[in-house]
């Protein structure tokens, strides 16, 4: 008997998997909105997604229908504490492609003090998204340095 590998070819050790109503629409607007490709689609009898594999990148991430008493899409709960982060090599193209798609801008595309230009937007499903580009790798000390300078700034526009 062939050993097989505990971790499925082409995936990584943590695979996100998102609780969606209308899976089937959010599958289609996901390979809209950020070029997801289809790898897998298991329907339910009632026509439902019971189980969705796509892949962005390199990356796969699950999805499927919500499930009464089971499984709750971000609509159902009212939100989500969940941020899903994309590095692509132009953000402000991506962005503005997922705006098109559908996605609420939640914070537009800026350059950070880590080192990536940076934008946040919602799905039309309520999952949360921050897209990316690496523009520069800062030392720790760099970056504690900008972070103080991000967050003495936001001081001032708070009060």
């Amino acid at each position: 008997m062939a050993k097989v590998n505990p971790i499925p070819e082409g995936y990584h050790t943590l695979t996100p998997h998102l609780i969606v109503r209308n899976a089937g629409k959010a599958l289609d607007f996901y390979k809209k909105a950020f070029g997801a490709e289809e790898i897998f689609k298991m329907p339910t009898p009632e026509g439902k997604i019971g189980h969705a594999e796509l892949k962005i990148g390199d990356s796969i991430f699950m999805m499927c229908d919500e499930w009464p008493g089971m499984a709750s899409s971000p609509q159902t709960v009212g939100g989500t504490s969940v941020t899903l982060h994309l590095y692509v090599q132009d953000v402000d193209t991506a962005y503005k492609k997922a705006i098109a798609a559908g996605c609420t801008s939640t914070m537009p595309v800026q350059d950070m003090f880590w080192g990536d230009r940076y934008g946040k937007l919602k799905d039309p499903f309520g999952h949360e998204w921050s897209i990316a580009t690496h523009k520069q790798d800062l030392t720790p000390a760099q970056i504690a340095e900008g972070a103080k300078k991000a967050f003495s700034e936001m001081g001032k526009n708070c009060g």
